[in-house]
C-alpha cells in the first residue's frame, strides 16, 4: 500500500507544536558556551565587556535568523510502498519516498516509527534534498508476531540553513501494518503441486483400496487392477475385461479445532506453537480445497472463530484472513466445551483435526472431548510436544541431576504415549509431533485417510 502527504492546511494549535519541537543543535550551543566563557571572563578583564556584549547581540541575530528561517522551510511529501500484508519473520522491504516542493534544500534526519519490537535494518537514515529534488529511503522490517500493528508515521528532523536549529515532527502516512502467517511452505506446496512433485515434500501416495472413492468412468483392465474393480457385465457386453476407474471422493469436510489457549504460547527456537498450528493449518486447507473438500474452522482457549466449511477457491484466502491475527491466550482451553460447540454447528460427518499442545492434567479433557466428536466424525489429535523434552533424552548424563532429569523426562513421555494409546484403541487417530514436523504430517496423514476411504 502507499500513502502519500500532501499540503497541508495548518491547524491554528499547530503553530505552538511547532515552536516547541524546536531544538537547538550542537553549534550554537558552542557558540553560546563560548559567550559564556567570555562573559565570565569580563569579570576580571573590563576590556572583554564590549566582546562580551557585541557576541552576545551577534550570536542573537544569528540564532533568531536561522530559526526563522527553519519555520519556514516545508514539510517533504513523503510516499511509503511496501506490500499489503508483511509475513512472519520475514525481512521485507520498505520505501520512503520523499519529495522537496519548495526551492530550498532541504537536509532530513528519517526514521518511520515501525512498532518497537521489530528487528529493522536501514534506520533512521540522513537525507539531503536540493530544491524541488526527489529522493528514497530503503529499510526492511522483520516482524516477530503476527496481527495488526499501528505504524503512526514517520519521525523528520529538518536541520536549519546554519545547522543552529533541529525541528522535528511526526509526519504522515499512517497506517497499520498487517502480519500475517508464513505463507511460504503454502507457496512451495504450489509450485511443487503445480508438477506433480508431491514426493518432494514428503507426501506419499498411497495405493487406492478402491473403497472411500466414487466412480469414474470405465476403461480397460490393466495389470495390477484388483478384480473388485472389473465390471462384468460390462464385461460380458464388450467381451473383453472391463474395470471400474474411481477417483477420490469429492464433496467431504474437513474442519480444524485449533487451541488458542495458555499451552500454545510455548516458543521453540523463536517460533511460536500456535504459528506452527496456523501454517500447517493453512497448508492442509489449500490441499484440501484442491482435492475438493470443504474446510471450516473453530477456535477455541481464546478468541472464538467459527468459520462453516466451504470448498471455493477463495477459501483459504477466508481463512488467511480471519486467523492473521489470532494470539495464544492466558486461559486455559477446555477442549470439551468446543467438542459440544462444534457438534452443535457440524451435524454433517466431517474430519476434525484437533491442533493443541496438551499436558498429564489435559489429557482427560481431551480424550472426553475426541470421544463426543467420534460419535459423528472422524479424529484426528495433533499434539505437539516441546523439543527441549527430545533434547533431554538426547542430552548425555554425567551427573546426578541430569540423570534424574532424563528419568523424569522418560516417564512422562512413557504417560504421554500410554494416553495417546488409549485414545487410538477408542478410534481416534493420534499424531505426537515437534511443531516443525506438523505440516507434512497432517497433509500425510488427510492423504491416507482419503486413499482409505474411512471417512
Amino acid at each position: 500500500g502507499a500513502a502519500v502527504l500532501g499540503p497541508q492546511r495548518r491547524h491554528p494549535r499547530q503553530h505552538h507544536e511547532e515552536i516547541s519541537n524546536m531544538h537547538p543543535r550542537t553549534p550554537l550551543l558552542l557558540a553560546l558556551a563560548a559567550w559564556t566563557a567570555i562573559g565570565l571572563a569580563a569579570a576580571w578583564l573590563p576590556w572583554l565587556s564590549p566582546l562580551w556584549q557585541g557576541g552576545g547581540l551577534l550570536i542573537a541575530a544569528v540564532a533568531l535568523g536561522d530559526w526563522l528561517a527553519l519555520r519556514r522551510l516545508p514539510n517533504p511529501r513523503i510516499t511509503r510502498r511496501m506490500g499489503r500484508a508483511l509475513p512472519l519473520g520475514v525481512w521485507s522491504p520498505v520505501t520512503l519516498e520523499l519529495a522537496n516542493p519548495s526551492d530550498q534544500t532541504l537536509t532530513l534526519s528519517l526514521h518511520d516509527l515501525h512498532p518497537g519490537e521489530f528487528a529493522v535494518r536501514g534506520l533512521p537514515a540522513d537525507l539531503n534534498l536540493g530544491p524541488r529534488q526527489q529522493g528514497r529511503i530503503q529499510y526492511r522490517l522483520c516482524p516477530p508476531n503476527r496481527g495488526d500493528f499501528p505504524l503512526p508515521g514517520c519521525d523528520v528532523a529538518t536541520r536549519s540553513p546554519l545547522g543552529w536549529w533541529r525541528r522535528t515532527r511526526v509526519l504522515p502516512p499512517a497506517e497499520t501494518l498487517r502480519v500475517f502467517p508464513n505463507f511460504a511452505e503454502i507457496s512451495r506446496y504450489t509450485l511443487l503441486a503445480a508438477n506433480d512433485q508431491l514426493a518432494q515434500l514428503g507426501v506419499r501416495r498411497l495405493r487406492r483400496l478402491g473403497s472411500g472413492a466414487e466412480f469414474h468412468q470405465l476403461r480397460e483392465y490393466r495389470e495390477g487392477d484388483s478384480l473388485r474393480q472389473i465390471d462384468w457385465k460390462a464385461t460380458s457386453r464388450m467381451r473383453k475385461v472391463i474395470a471400474r476407474e474411481y477417483q477420490d471422493e469429492r464433496d467431504q469436510r474437513l474442519v480444524f479445532l485449533l487451541d488458542c489457549g495458555r499451552r500454545m504460547r510455548h516458543r521453540d527456537q523463536g517460533r511460536g506453537h500456535l504459528d506452527e498450528a496456523l501454517n500447517a493449518l493453512l497448508l492442509l486447507a489449500y490441499v484440501a480445497v484442491r482435492q475438493g473438500d470443504a474446510v471450516g474452522l473453530m477456535t477455541y482457549g481464546g478468541p472464538q472463530r467459527w468459520f462453516a466449511p466451504r470448498k471455493e477457491p477463495g477459501t483459504v484466502n477466508r481463512l488467511l484472513q480471519g486467523v492473521y491475527d489470532l494470539q495464544p491466550s492466558l486461559e486455559a482451553a477446555d477442549p470439551q466445551v468446543a467438542a459440544r460447540a462444534l457438534l452443535a454447528a457440524m451435524p454433517r460427518r466431517a474430519l476434525v483435526a484437533i491442533l493443541t499442545n496438551s499436558r498429564d492434567e489435559d489429557q482427560e479433557g481431551l480424550a472426553q472431548a475426541a470421544q463426543l466428536l467420534r460419535r459423528r466424525h472422524l479424529v484426528v489429535i495433533a499434539d505437539l510436544r516441546e523439543a527441549a523434552l527430545d533434547r533431554a533424552l538426547e542430552a548425555p548424563i554425567d551427573t546426578l541431576d541430569e540423570a534424574l532429569r532424563f528419568h523424569a523426562v522418560h516417564g512422562w513421555m512413557a504417560e504421554r504415549r500410554e494416553h495417546q494409546e488409549r485414545l487410538r484403541h477408542l478410534g481416534i487417530q493420534v499424531l505426537d509431533l515437534l511443531p516443525a514436523q506438523l505440516p507434512i504430517a497432517l497433509v500425510n496423514r488427510y492423504f491416507e485417510i482419503k486413499r482409505a476411504g474411512v471417512l
